[in-house]
C-alpha cells in the first residue's frame, strides 16, 4: 500500500530569500537550488540536499504538494523529482490531477462553502473598509474562494488582526498571518479534506504531512504523522498535538530536516 506525503510548500519546503534564516557564516552556507522564478527573478529556494531528498521521496511515496497558492502561483514552481500526479491548490479549493483541476471536486467544495459561510463579497468589503492604507500594499482575491492582503509588516496594527479574526470567526471564516500576507479563508476550505480525497483515490494506508501556518493545522491533524518547523504561526503559538513532531530547525534547514523525516518514515516498516 502506498504512503501519501502531503506537504505545505512556502516556508515549509521552499523559501524566499527573506525566509531562508541562514544562521551560519557565509562560507558555510548550503548550496541553494532556485525552484521558482517570477517576473524573470529568482523567488524561492531549497537546499541542493533537500532537492535530492525530494526527488528520492517522489520515487518512494505519493508526494502531494499542498498549498494555499492559486493554480497560477503553483505553476511557477519547478520541484525536483517526478511530476506529482496530485497537487492541492487554493487551500483545498482545487485538486489537480496530472496538472488539471478536477471539476467535480471543485464543485463539491464551492457548494459546501455557499451552504456554510458568509459570502466572499462580504469579507472583501470588510477588508477594504477596515484595513489601513498606511500598511496595506495589495488586496487580492484567490480563485474566487478567499481573500488576502499584502501588508507592510512593521506598520501592521496587530490589534486590527485580532479584531479581524473575531469578526471572521463569527461568519465561518478564519484568519492567518503569514509573513507579509493576511489570509481570510472560509473554514470548510481545508487542505485536510483534499488530502483525504487523494488518500481515498490512491489507497494510501499511511499519511504524512508538514506545515508551518495556522492553515496547515487541520492538515497535520488529519495525517497519521505530522511535522512542523521551528518558525511560523504554529511554532509561535507552541502548537502541538498527538502524532505531531515540533522540529527545532528554522528556515531552509527546516525544509531539509522535514524531507529527511518523511523519507525515514516512508522507508520504515509500517
Amino acid at each position: 500500500m502506498p504512503v501519501l506525503v502531503a506537504s505545505d510548500l512556502d516556508r515549509t519546503l521552499i523559501y524566499s530569500t527573506g525566509a531562508l534564516a541562514l544562521a551560519v557564516p557565509d562560507a558555510e552556507a548550503p548550496r541553494l537550488l532556485c525552484v521558482e522564478v517570477y517576473e524573470s527573478r529568482p523567488l524561492s529556494f531549497m537546499t541542493e540536499t533537500a532537492a535530492g531528498l525530494l526527488a528520492e521521496l517522489g520515487d518512494s511515496a505519493v508526494f502531494v504538494p499542498t498549498t494555499t497558492r492559486t493554480r497560477e502561483q503553483y505553476g511557477r514552481i519547478s520541484l525536483p523529482g517526478p511530476p506529482p500526479a496530485y497537487a492541492i491548490c487554493a487551500n483545498g479549493g482545487h485538486l489537480l490531477v496530472d496538472g488539471v483541476s478536477d471539476p467535480d471536486w471543485h464543485a463539491r467544495v464551492t457548494a459546501h462553502l455557499a451552504a456554510e459561510c458568509a459570502p466572499l463579497s462580504e469579507v472583501q468589503d470588510h477588508l477594504l473598509r477596515t484595513a489601513e492604507p498606511a500598511w496595506t500594499l495589495k488586496h487580492r482575491v484567490a480563485e474566487n474562494l478567499f481573500a488576502y492582503l499584502v501588508v507592510e509588516r512593521r506598520l501592521l496594527d496587530e490589534e486590527w488582526v485580532k479584531e479581524l479574526a473575531v469578526w471572521a470567526e463569527n461568519r465561518g471564516w478564519t484568519v492567518s498571518l503569514q509573513g507579509r500576507k493576511i489570509y481570510a479563508v472560509p473554514k470548510p476550505l481545508t487542505k485536510s479534506a483534499a488530502m483525504r480525497e487523494v488518500a481515498r483515490r490512491t489507497g494510501a494506508d499511511l499519511t504524512l504531512a508538514a506545515g508551518d501556518s495556522l492553515l496547515d493545522a487541520d492538515l497535520l491533524l488529519a495525517a497519521d504523522r505530522g511535522w512542523r518547523p521551528g518558525h511560523g504561526e504554529l511554532a509561535d503559538a507552541e502548537w502541538t498535538a498527538p502524532g505531531i513532531t515540533a522540529l527545532p530547525e528554522r528556515g531552509v534547514p527546516a525544509g531539509e530536516r522535514i524531507l529527511r523525516e518523511f523519507l525515514h518514515t516512508v522507508r520504515a516498516p509500517h
